[in-house]
């Protein structure tokens, strides 16, 4: 007889498939490990099922939107922060597979992000990252910054050889390509804007954490250059470094240390 502990890796390793023969044959088990065990795998496998129909309704939402050619989705992440790059994130997603996980970014747990990320990247059709540093966006301000960034990806894309159909942005209008569509959270909504602003996320954190190391009485490892009480405080007492968003820091009368 097998033993509860084995029974219980078999469960949690198995599929949907494998799960059912497995249920039918330690149905009977009266052992009470057994039956938790079969019990957590069903519990595991109803939220794979559940994910799995979020994710198609992200897909089939993204469909709607184009006639079957090719779909661009793009986001962009850090527009409000004092410190850092304007980063914009561009993907052509296949229709299959199904990349389970994509959502806003925003609502995934920071330790998922990267292998979602990887994820996307193996599986898209193209992608581009475009950043915008801070020096730019002092200069252009945020409204011309994002056209830039977007206009930047779309070129990108188009450069890798796809013939886009529809481009599709998250938010507002900008008007930039006659192919754009506007889609209000769509980054909760569509599939291509999500692994968007997943890719954005990923890659503008990284770089953050670099600059955390460069610059550390500013903790960009933890706010990843948001104005938090802890960022405007360490620049109340050290002034701006070179990455700081000067038309963003108004409140700060000091000059800079650097």
């Amino acid at each position: 007889m097998q033993t509860v502990v084995e029974i219980r890796e078999l469960l949690q390793a198995a599929d949907a498939e494998e799960y059912a023969v497995l249920a039918r044959a330690f149905k009977s088990d009266t052992r009470k490990g057994v039956q938790n065990a079969l019990h957590a795998a069903k519990k595991r496998l109803e939220a794979v099922e559940a994910e799995r129909a979020r994710v198609a309704e992200l897909y089939r939402f993204q469909a709607s939107l184009g006639s079957g050619g090719a779909i661009l989705g793009m986001d962009e992440v850090g527009r409000g922060p004092l410190a850092g790059p304007l980063t914009i994130g561009g993907v052509v997603l296949p229709e299959e597979p199904f990349i389970l996980g994509l959502n806003d970014s925003k609502q995934i747990p920071e330790t998922k992000r990267p292998d979602i990320a990887a994820e996307i990247r193996k599986h898209a059709r193209a992608f581009t990252i475009q950043h915008i540093e801070p020096a730019e966006i002092d200069e252009h301000g945020m409204a011309i910054c994002l056209r830039i960034a977007f206009t930047r990806a779309i070129a990108d894309i188009d450069s890798q050889g796809i013939e886009l159909e529809t481009v599709l942005l998250d938010g507002n209008p900008l008007r930039l390509d006659p192919r754009e569509i506007n889609v209000v959270k769509g980054d909760a909504k569509c599939a291509s804007i999500a692994a968007a602003s997943i890719l954005a996320k990923v890659e503008r954190d990284s770089i953050m954490e670099k600059y955390a190391e460069m610059y550390p009485s500013y903790e960009f490892e933890k706010n990843k250059g948001y104005g938090s009480s802890a960022h405007i405080d360490a620049i109340s007492r050290f002034g701006l470094c070179p990455i700081h968003r000067r038309s963003y820091c108004h409140f700060d009368e000091q000059p800079t240390l650097f």
